[in-house]
């Protein structure tokens, strides 16, 4: 698959998300102190992402 979503845990010891496509990090979240919170993120953009609206500030 050429795009995921992944749990990790950044050095401070907080679970982030990072979404990555062709091995290439697109974006990454704040930190979270469980890893369930960092599973709702992923969760929230899979559900809330497709209807979100494009803010051109060019």
């Amino acid at each position: 698959m050429a795009h995921k979503f992944e749990i990790y845990k950044d050095n401070a010891g907080e679970f982030r998300v990072r979404f990555k496509y062709n091995s290439e990090v697109m974006f990454s979240t704040q930190g979270y102190s469980s890893k369930s919170s960092a599973q709702n993120a992923i969760d929230s953009i899979k559900k809330n992402g497709p209807e979100a609206p494009v803010e051109d500030n060019s």
